[in-house]
């Protein structure tokens, strides 16, 4: 036989167990709860999809460049395949191949992948939320979306998160401002890092991106896209910092914010935590696109949408000190010494009730049993022993909170946890 192996996690992945993995059950739920409300529905899309749906998010990024996990499978001939490194494009894949009625507003909450260098907040495999709108081009949606993850985060309870705003224009304006910047930049490419040196023309609207003390010093006069807005694109960012400000939505405007994928258009928006430091502090963001679903076989469709990243979320809850207490451990755990009937039957009973119930197994003497019911985390103990069986009650033992130990009826013991649960 051969050795036995020791495997672990590969790198930039993690596990999750109970009681953290609470948590990651809180956040989706309160996600739910906010987004559902305005009418948003759940999309549960494939772990991969096509290499070249993912491409469509733009080839000169780095996602796409440098961060797809891609393989072939084993299909004759083989398919080129890649693991998910974004919703959006996923989303919006599932629109076109199924076409439901405009508009189209729908949620996930799902892992992605891209292959970097592990950091805080920043790994191999991560959890998203998000949200996705299609079929208009009005910009009191974009105050809609933005709204809703500001709820999000204040629903959760983190009070330090700050929200920056652009607007990348489109294809009438965004064309000329383009070949503007590209000539700035190329003026001054001797001053940018070596990354941006020579992919100004690839996309200059990524250096403006570059958090390099030389890029940042090399386009502080650059020319701002806010700046060179057509009228419609005017209008429309105009229309969202109005709605913005009416909703109660604190922003700030950000020329500099392009995002890093390319089908932004118009609006842009990314919330960072303050509570984290700099490098790692956004925590959700995303904008305006148009021309995705033409590119994945679709008719022309306007969107929007945003992702979230789950571990970002939880890094600035804990930076803020925010308890995310969820509880997944049982509440009633029974102790059963007279030959397991009454904990098969008893855990049953509580769980068809809605309380959490749980035993202990294999004939297990009564100290382990209970050693076993304090692991679980139960706020109760309700012990069967012999004598208990033969009268038809039970003991019930407060094992956190305090008070005494009571008797009661077999018949009655559901009801008296209840209250005793405060249910």
């Amino acid at each position: 036989m051969p050795e036995p192996v020791s495997f672990q996690a590969p790198k930039g992945t993690f596990d999750v167990l109970a009681p953290e993995s609470g948590a990651y059950e809180r956040l989706i739920a309160v996600f739910a709860t906010v987004v559902e409300r305005a009418g948003y529905g759940l999309v549960v899309s494939p772990m991969f999809e096509d290499f070249a749906v993912f491409q469509r998010v733009g080839e000169t990024t780095d996602v796409v460049r440098k961060e797809m996990y891609d393989f072939y499978d084993k299909g004759d001939p083989p398919r080129h395949l890649a693991l998910r490194p974004e919703g959006t494009a996923s989303v919006v894949r599932a629109f076109v191949e199924h076409r439901p009625p405009l508009p189209f507003k729908a949620w996930y909450a799902a892992p992605s992948f891209r292959y970097e260098a592990p950091q805080a907040g920043r790994f191999r495999q991560h959890h998203q939320l998000g949200i996705e709108a299609l079929g208009t081009e009005d910009p009191d949606l974009d105050v809609e979306v933005i709204g809703l993850l500001a709820a999000f985060y204040a629903e959760v309870g983190l009070r330090r998160v700050t929200c920056r705003i652009n607007s990348l224009g489109d294809d009438e304006c965004r064309p000329a401002y383009r070949a503007e910047l590209t000539a700035f930049l190329e003026a001054r490419a001797d001053q940018l890092c070596d990354e941006h040196r020579t992919r100004i023309r690839e996309n200059p609207l990524r250096v403006l991106d570059c958090k390099r003390p030389e890029c940042l010093a090399a386009t502080a006069d650059a020319p701002r896209q806010i700046d060179r807005l057509c009228g419609p694109c005017a209008a429309a960012y105009a229309r969202v910092k109005e709605g913005l400000r009416a909703t109660g939505v604190t922003f700030s405007e950000d020329p500099r914010l392009v995002r890093g994928l390319d089908y932004y258009t118009r609006t842009t928006f990314e919330f960072a935590a303050e509570a984290l430091a700099s490098a790692q502090n956004a925590v959700g963001g995303g904008g305006r696109y148009g021309g995705l679903a033409e590119s994945l076989g679709g008719p022309p469709t306007p969107g929007i949408g945003f992702g979230c990243g789950m571990e970002r979320v939880l890094l600035a809850c804990g930076a803020e000190g925010v308890e995310l207490a969820w509880s997944v451990g049982v509440e009633a755990f029974v102790v059963d010494t007279a030959g397991g009937a009454a904990a098969r039957d008893l855990t049953r009973e509580l769980r068809a009730a809605g309380i959490r119930a749980d035993r202990a197994w294999d004939g297990r003497s009564f100290k382990a049993q209970f050693r076993a019911a304090d692991r679980s985390g139960a706020r109760l103990a309700l012990v069967v022993g012999p004598d208990e069986a033969e009268r038809r009650v039970v003991a019930v033992k407060p094992l956190r909170g305090g008070g005494g130990q009571s008797e009661v009826a077999r018949d009655g013991v559901i009801d008296h946890v209840r209250e005793l649960l405060g249910r």
